[in-house]
Formats: structure tokens, C-alpha cells, sequence
């Protein structure tokens, strides 16, 4: 049986995200079942986590793949294909392996991080916790590092978008990048907008 004449059979993986995200569900109240509504907002914030880790891993991704088809490129209905970036790189096989083990670390590294995180809390008896992965302000860390990329990556594309703009339309475009600002905009500009005048 051709395989690749019913695509369905590889991408309609949806119910399992459901299935799955219901038994996890259960075990999560019927093990920790909370007992004060403190508890049962915990336990909301908890169950909100496993319904977009599944709906992630089983759902959007496969989502995005029956979408790919809309784009012109052929991505064959492979299980390599389905490594997004690999696919969309042209890198093959060896794209998708080294995308497998690079996510499967850092899968690995965040889940060792919560579970460090949680046995300190669940050990810690009601007190403080100052040390281990507490004793770090994480998010700062990767946006201290990423902010400055991600800068110059927006500005090189701006400028490069305003230099293809500026042949195309001439001396109208420079004239509208005269009154508007590149990227902050005049403040009476914004204060109209907003305003809705």
C-alpha cells in the first residue's frame, strides 16, 4: 500500500494529543489530588502546561506540516520530513539527525532543570528556596544574549526591505521615509492612532 496516497494516515494525530492529554490529566488530580483551592489553582496552571505540551508536540506541528503543502515547496511524506527546519534548510537526513539529538537535549536539559527545580521546593519543607536553579534570574540570561541578535538581524532586514523599496517606488518612498520614521514613530503620530482621530 502506497503510503504517501493517504496522508491522513501520518498527520491526523490530534485525537492522540486529546487521549493523552486526558490521562495525563487524570493522574495528575487523581495522584496530587489538591486539596485547598490554592492547590486547585496550581493544579490549573499545571493542566494548562500538559494541554500545550501535547497540543505542541502532536497537534501544531503536524498542523504545519498539511499547511507546508500550500507552499511551493515538495516535502515528501517522510518521518525526516517532518523535521521542520531540516526540511525547510534542504539539509536531508543528516539535518533531521542532528535537529533529533539538538532537541532531544534540550528536552533533556529542561526537564533535569524542573525536576531539580522541584525536588528543592517538595524537600525544602515550606522555607525559601535560594540555591541551585533558584539562584539564577534564568530568563535574563538567554535575552541578555539573544536581545543584541535579534537586533541586528530586524535592522539589517529593515534596511535591506528600504533599500528594495526605495528602487521601487523612488522618490515617493523617500519621501514618505521623510515623514515617517524608520522605526520609533513621531509621538503626535502615535498619540493620533491611539487615540483613534
Amino acid at each position: 500500500m502506497d503510503i504517501s496516497l493517504q496522508p491522513w494516515k501520518w498527520t491526523e494525530l490530534w485525537p492522540y494529543a486529546v487521549v493523552v492529554g486526558v490521562l495525563l490529566s487524570w493522574a495528575l488530580y487523581h495522584f496530587l489530588a489538591p486539596a485547598s483551592w490554592r492547590d486547585w489553582a496550581g493544579a490549573g496552571v499545571v493542566q494548562a502546561f500538559v494541554i500545550a505540551l501535547y497540543a505542541e508536540m502532536y497537534g501544531f506541528p503536524l498542523t504545519v506540516y498539511l499547511l507546508a503543502g500550500l507552499l511551493p515547496l515538495k516535502v515528501p511524506l517522510l518521518h525526516s520530513s517532518g523535521h521542520l527546519w531540516a526540511t525547510l534548510l534542504g539539509l536531508g537526513q543528516l539535518g533531521a539527525a542532528i535537529e533529533t539529538v539538538l532537541g532531544y537535549t534540550l528536552l533533556l536539559v529542561g526537564a533535569l532543570l524542573i525536576v531539580k527545580g522541584w525536588v528543592r521546593i517538595y524537600f525544602a519543607s515550606g522555607k525559601l528556596v535560594e540555591d541551585s536553579v533558584y539562584g539564577l534570574d534564568w530568563p535574563t540570561i538567554p535575552s541578555l544574549v539573544f536581545a543584541p541578535i535579534i537586533i541586528f538581524i530586524y535592522v539589517r532586514l529593515a534596511r535591506r526591505e528600504e533599500r528594495r523599496l526605495d528602487e521601487a517606488f523612488g522618490s515617493a518612498y523617500r519621501a514618505y521615509r521623510e515623514s515617517v520614521p524608520m522605526f520609533i514613530p513621531h509621538r503626535e503620530a502615535l498619540l493620533l492612532l491611539l487615540l483613534g482621530a
